[in-house]
């Protein structure tokens, strides 16, 4: 717009305009948003994109007066931009407004006035008001969990050091879809590795619709068409390829947590082993309420009933047969301390974990379900009520309740969608399991407290679209922490304790050179 080249008549007719265009352009800029193309279709914008395009359209018009609530802005945000996007809101209460935020982010909570914390746990053991109050205040609460992490007194520790790997390397060389700059990378394998970079620097376009696409069409599990790349080295080195993505575990309501993770086939053989049962000669397909056999046939084994409406929406009502309890009642009189086995589904999974303290098998599958921090979801919870964070969990959660292979590269995008700090650090010993069986994890991530205790780093950047899209560092965070190019690297600084060997700040702590002897000692850097 500034090298338009209009003549005096024409910039006096057109100053108005471009005044206006001008100004919203920089809103949306200012949001993080300067990587979008202007023929960018609305469809194809993730969540986080839309709220923060909806957000600069507020700022441009200059209420006053108004209350904003926002949901989780940050998803989706490098810490740069969420810095920026924190400016913006004050800018908004400043101006006359209201700014609601619902946030677990570091630095979204820290620029809060007041704040207001629920808890103390989730699920059944949430729904309480822990603290209400100014910023000042609320560091000083020692019943809040989030106080205690702002304020130091809680902690994600960095590891004791940097793994070495197993001497071995995935490497993708010269791929160059969308704003990829013939951008070569190499994945230590057996270790944690963390793709970063600003919004719209290509990390989904490296790490999903490259990497993964190729690895998985070598491995002929899936042959969706890669984005051009030169070459794909290092497969002989794997067992094989899992995306665990924000995707919904199922689209009926009939699949749920405990059928997704194999713990239901356990609960039905344990019932279907009671004496009551072979009484009445029930086996385990009867206490399943997906096929004919025990399951209420007036409603399939649903709980409730459906009635079509024609010209408003259809009206779901409990059963009237087994009063939503979803099994005859023959199969409801089978019972294992106490309850059947409609009333077990009902319990969470924290609750289910002591219920079944006598049946090992099963609770080692249930506790899996803790580890990712979902101990309050029920074990009969529709996957349709599911979050995107909570279904990505799950889908860890089954991998860690399988027995685990080794050579498995995992690719997850950013995992801690929606997570407080708590379960990051959760989630973290997961991931770390992942990895100490044998296996690779790719992880896309904003998240510093993920990105710090990563064992590598492949910086994406400088910045979002045309002007992104090349190698700005790769290394050890310690080395990455030192690259003036990175973004990623000025955050980390403020996370990371000094560490290194001989003051070389970019080798991996306790002495270790690398995964491999291929490992540079200091990171690379895009070429200009």
């Amino acid at each position: 717009l500034a090298d338009l080249g209009l003549t005096a008549w024409e910039g006096e007719v057109a100053r108005e305009p471009l005044a206006r265009l001008q100004a919203k352009l920089s809103f949306l800029r200012r949001v993080g948003l300067g990587y979008l193309t202007v023929d960018r279709q609305t469809r194809s914008l993730s969540g986080g994109e839309a709220q923060r395009i909806a957000l600069a359209t507020q700022l441009g018009s200059q209420l006053v007066g108004t209350l904003y609530v926002l949901d989780e802005p940050s998803i989706g945000l490098h810490a740069r931009d969420v810095s920026r996007l924190a400016e913006l809101c004050r800018e908004l209460a400043e101006a006359g407004n209201t700014v609601v935020v619902v946030e677990h982010d570091r630095s979204f909570i820290e620029a809060a006035d007041y704040l207001v914390e629920l808890g103390p746990g989730s699920g059944e053991r949430g729904g309480e008001v822990i603290f209400a109050g100014p910023r000042e205040d609320f560091l000083r609460d020692l019943s809040s969990l989030t106080a205690r992490y702002l304020a130091g007194r809680e902690t994600i520790p960095l590891p004791l050091g940097r793994r070495d790997g197993s001497g071995y390397w995935l490497s993708l060389v010269g791929a160059r879809a969308h704003n990829l700059k013939r951008v070569t990378v190499r994945i230590p394998l057996h270790t944690l590795t963390c793709v970063t970079g600003v919004s719209g620097s290509g990390k989904s376009t490296l790490v999903h619709d490259t990497l993964h696409r190729g690895v998985a069409r070598a491995f002929k599990t899936e042959f969706d068409q890669p984005g051009a790349y030169d070459a794909l080295t290092g497969l002989e080195h794997l067992a094989g390829v899992r995306l665990i993505d924000q995707e919904p575990i199922g689209r009926t309501p009939r699949s749920n947590p405990v059928t997704y993770i194999k713990a239901f086939d356990e609960i039905r053989k344990l019932f279907a082993g009671l004496p009551r049962a072979k009484l009445l000669g029930l086996g385990p397909g009867h206490f399943s309420f997906n096929v004919p056999g025990g399951r209420c046939e007036t409603c399939q084994g649903d709980g409730f009933e459906k009635l079509e409406m024609y010209f408003v929406e259809d009206v779901y009502v409990t059963c009237r047969e087994c009063d939503g309890r979803r099994y005859r009642s023959d199969v409801r009189a089978v019972t294992y301390q106490g309850k059947d086995v409609s009333q077990v589904l009902q319990l969470t999974v924290d609750e289910a974990v002591s219920f079944f303290v006598a049946v090992p098998g099963l609770v080692r599958r249930l506790q899996v379900l803790q580890d990712v921090g979902l101990g309050y979801l029920r074990l009969g919870q529709p996957a349709t009520t599911l979050s995107g964070g909570e279904a990505q969990r799950l889908k860890i959660a089954a991998e860690l309740g399988i027995r685990l292979g080794r050579d498995h590269l995992y690719i997850l995008d950013e995992p801690t969608t929606g997570l407080h700090l708590d379960d990051v650090r959760r989630l973290l010993g997961v991931l770390q399991r992942l990895v100490d069986a044998g296996n690779t994890v790719l992880v896309v991530e904003h998240h510093l407290d993920v990105i710090k205790c990563a064992d590598w780093i492949i910086d994406l950047g400088p910045e979002g679209g045309e002007a992104g899209g090349e190698l700005v560092a790769e290394g050890p965070p310690e080395a990455v922490a030192q690259v003036a190019a990175s973004y990623t690297g000025k955050y980390l600084r403020d996370v990371l304790v000094p560490r290194g060997v001989n003051g070389d700040p970019g080798r991996p702590p306790s002495g270790r050179s690398g995964p491999g002897p291929e490992r540079p000692s200091r990171p690379r850097r895009a070429r200009a």
